[in-house]
């Protein structure tokens, strides 16, 4: 069994920083990872992605040059490192696990953490 949880979330004004950690138990080092956010009343949206061994990156138009996934397999963490954040980055940031490739894909993510939330104040 995967269990993820997801930490770093906070209040930020316009322009700050934040970074996003996600700690998980059970074998997923040989898993992708992505992470995905949700605002309220609005479809959960796709952010970044890694692939199993870190060498491919997947980022969201949104985010691009902004965001930066990493991951270090041996402490089992996932790291979402926000810079230049702005008002619309405002959301619960999830951590998921599954396949092995660094896709946006919502379904090809077999385990979701709980989330974290990110507030940017204008």
């Amino acid at each position: 069994q995967v269990q993820l949880v997801e930490s770093g979330g906070g209040l930020v004004q316009a322009g700050g920083s934040l970074r996003l950690s996600c700690a998980a138990s059970g074998r997923t080092f040989t898993y992708a990872r992505g992470w995905f956010r949700q605002a309220p009343g609005k479809e959960r949206e796709f952010v970044a992605a890694i692939s199993w061994d870190g060498g491919t990156t997947n980022y969201a138009d949104s985010v691009k040059g902004r965001f930066t996934i990493s991951r270090d397999n041996a402490k089992n963490t996932v790291y979402l490192q926000m810079n230049s954040l702005k008002p619309e980055d405002s959301a619960v940031y999830l951590c998921a696990a599954g396949g092995t490739y660094a896709t946006s894909r919502y379904s090809d993510y077999h385990y979701w953490g709980q989330g974290t939330q990110v507030t940017v104040s204008s």
